[in-house]
């Protein structure tokens, strides 16, 4: 299988997986008028294909005569159950994760779902490995969390705001309307998910039966495939919003909706693969975990900018809410470095 040998080239990974990672949420944008749940099927589908163009190509070539085939014949079977097990729980987060972006858009969803699955993964790294000195962890963690508490503060006014010009222009009666908080818990539900993947993902790579990364993302991959017409079942049954949806509504898509799925799909897994692969680079090749923990963080940053400035998602706020977006990205900001150097500090 084909792995960094260069720094360069490990690097370059990582600042391709923060690129896939920060932009495939675009995809659901681009498909337009197009319910979530059926979106996701493209979705899941773009996943699997990729993960296995990926690893019948890339993961088998190369000089050292390992393939992931190879590979998944060495690795042990419990290896394999958490890489599955890694991609059913990660699917569902995510799925919740598109769901609020359907609610509230990209700046306020990828935020709080990323950055409470980084505060619930850290907790989770902190069981595994404890540091001599964890207070750089769990304030970056806390400094997080407050960044996630402005931004709820600023789409609540932004959305009040909204409703108040709507009432000046006689389109509603009342100012009384509350904004409805279902986007924000369909989104914490997600991160509280989004972080219990990650351990799953780390415990199928260790040990001398670890799988390696080609691997990790085709079991991870059928995981998700296979979720995805599962939690579908109850979703579109269940709608989180508008009405029930049957399985022949995906079939009247057109062909953009179609391959906007697929394409965020793609995205999504050649940003997994990315990281995965650069993780497994050794020697002069292998960047330091702070850089790589960093990078794939700032994929949050990098889509709700997405959703500032090419989306325009929160157009026409006022000044106040503004500032509090930046307060909350400086914050995001920080708290990432924070919680990517706390290992160096805490040794």
């Amino acid at each position: 299988m084909i792995l960094p040998t260069t720094y360069f080239a490990t690097l370059a990974l990582l600042v391709l997986g923060l690129l896939f990672w920060g932009s495939w949420a675009n995809t659901f944008k681009l498909a337009g008028n197009w319910r979530f749940e059926l979106y996701y099927f493209d979705f899941a589908l773009g996943v699997m294909i990729t993960a296995a163009i990926a690893a019948f190509t890339l993961g088998s070539l190369g000089f050292d005569g390992f393939s992931f085939r190879d590979d998944l014949l060495h690795a042990g079977k419990k290896q394999d159950v958490y890489a599955f097990v890694a991609g059913g729980v990660f699917n569902l987060a995510n799925m919740l994760l598109v769901a609020a972006m359907s609610l509230a858009g990209i700046t306020v969803s990828f935020p709080i779902v990323m950055g409470l699955g980084l505060i619930v993964g850290v907790f989770f790294i902190f069981a595994q490995n404890p540091l001599s000195s964890p207070v750089p962890l769990f304030a970056g963690a806390a400094i997080i969390l407050l960044a996630l508490i402005a931004l709820t503060q600023a789409y609540k006014q932004y959305k009040l705001h909204a409703l108040d010009e709507l009432v000046r222009t006689g389109q509603v009666k009342s100012t009384r309307k509350k904004v409805s908080p279902k986007a924000t818990i369909v989104a914490i539900v997600g991160g509280l998910l989004m972080g219990c993947y990650i351990p799953l993902v780390q415990k199928c790579m260790e040990g001398d039966s670890g799988l390696g990364p080609y691997s990790v993302v085709v079991l991870f991959s059928l995981g998700i495939l296979s979720s995805t017409f599962l939690f579908n079942l109850f979703l579109m049954n269940l709608p989180i919003a508008g009405v029930p949806l049957e399985i022949f509504e995906y079939f009247k898509g057109n062909l953009r909706q179609h391959a906007m799925g697929l394409l965020g799909g793609a995205f999504w897994c050649a940003g997994m693969l990315s990281f995965l692969v650069a993780r497994a680079a050794e020697g002069p090749a292998a960047a330091t975990p702070s850089l790589a923990q960093g990078l794939s963080g700032a994929a949050v940053i990098l889509s709700a900018l997405f959703g500032l400035f090419l989306w325009k998602e929160f157009h026409g706020a006022q000044p106040k809410v503004n500032a509090i977006l930046g307060v909350m990205l400086a914050l995001y900001s920080v708290g990432l470095i924070t919680i990517s150097l706390a290992p160096m500090v805490g040794r």
